[in-house]
């Protein structure tokens, strides 16, 4: 049986994300995005109410939240602000890998260290391998009960503020897929970070290189066997792709209804600018479209969820909600006029915050490649 309509669970989720985000998010973004500050205050907030580390499951002092609800959360935090959404949900990313390939061993050591509010890091793209993860150069040579772990990694979200980093490294520098294996990290062995890069958008997000100079990792901080890198990170990209979309959707949501709002007041030729044609037929673009990428993102999430492969939708979901909350908040600033270009309304930060996601979790072409790829299966 079909059903769109929320469980009472799920609703209370909704209610209580989007509450968090009108009390703790929105008064206070603008000002990450001005002062570019890691919003600490808000996680705190965040860990109190269960909204950090989402995805970990109970056994190991998490909320326990499938992908379809993780999907729901993402919507409403980045309609307050995707920068502060994303700083959220790293833990999330950084704890996927752990929860795909980890020992009960590593489960129990990490996961409940970062469930109670240890910051961690998800270490995959490099100065030359961003979305072909087969390409890193960073390498881990065993020798004994350790691996020496060395190499660059770059755009890195949270890594300023991370003590737990999972780091993907070739143990076998011949071969590129079968050559990639995953490890634990702590700071506290001599990982090093760059200061934080400068970005279009998505200012209170802290991103950065990190430096592993002769890093000792002991063995038993391996991901599953040696080799097994890449199909855990491409199990990730199943997870992380629909809950990025549905922020992308959060996003365009916002602009949305700033944008219709907006026009309500806006008058030009005696009248409310949502009374031409030209403006509103630009709003109606803007609704159809959120919804379709609503629609999307949680097919996505709700296959995994039931154990169903979900690649394609993934890939589906996340290009289209990228490219679409970028046209929507474009034409939400086309809304505003020149008002639009300016700071003094939230519309500017939005569009600068949209770019990414047609960028990270893998670019909109990338996602293109990947649906055409299984296609020809």
């Amino acid at each position: 049986m079909l059903n769109f309509e929320f469980s009472s669970q799920q609703k209370m989720l909704r209610d209580l994300a989007h509450t968090f985000a009108e009390n703790e998010i929105k008064p206070v973004a603008e000002f990450y995005d001005q002062h570019e500050e890691f919003p600490w205050p808000v996680v705190e907030k965040a860990l109190e109410n269960g909204l950090l580390s989402v995805n970990i499951p109970e056994e190991y002092d998490g909320p326990g939240m499938n992908l379809l609800e993780e999907c729901i959360l993402n919507e409403e935090l980045a309609w307050g602000c995707s920068g502060i959404q994303t700083s959220l949900m790293l833990n999330s990313l950084a704890s996927l890998p752990i929860i795909i390939s980890g020992s009960e061993e590593q489960k129990q050591k990490y996961l409940t260290q970062i469930a109670g509010g240890t910051m961690a890091a998800y270490c995959v793209t490099e100065p030359g391998a961003g979305s072909d993860v087969a390409g890193l150069k960073t390498y881990a040579e065993r020798q004994g009960d350790v691996y020496i772990l060395n190499g660059v990694k770059t755009w890195i979200t949270n890594g300023p503020v991370s003590d737990i980093f999972v780091v993907f490294a070739k143990t076998d520098r011949k071969a590129r897929y079968e050559g990639i294996s995953a490890f634990i990290v702590e700071r506290d062995w001599g990982v090093k970070t760059g200061k934080s890069l400068p970005k279009m958008g998505q200012h209170a997000s802290k991103t950065c290189e990190v430096f592993f100079e002769n890093v000792e990792v002991p063995v038993e901080n391996r991901l599953g066997p040696e080799g097994n890198g890449f199909l855990t990170a491409m199990k990730v990209f199943d997870s992380s792709r629909p809950a990025v979309a549905a922020a992308a959707v959060g996003v365009a949501r916002r602009a949305f209804e700033e944008a219709t709002e907006y026009a309500k007041t806006r008058m030009a030729y005696g009248k409310p600018i949502i009374a031409l044609q030209g403006i509103s037929f630009m709003l109606a673009d803007m609704a159809m479209n959120i919804e379709a990428g609503r629609m999307l993102a949680h097919k996505a999430a709700w296959l995994l969820d039931q154990g169903q492969s979900n690649t394609m939708l993934a890939a589906y979901a996340k290009a289209f909600c990228a490219d679409m909350a970028m046209k929507v908040t474009t034409d939400a600033v086309q809304v505003f006029g020149g008002y639009g270009y300016s700071q003094e309304y939230p519309v500017e930060k939005l569009m600068r915050d949209a770019k990414i996601f047609q960028i990270y979790e893998g670019t909109s072409q990338v996602q293109r490649h990947i649906i055409a790829r299984e296609l020809a299966r």
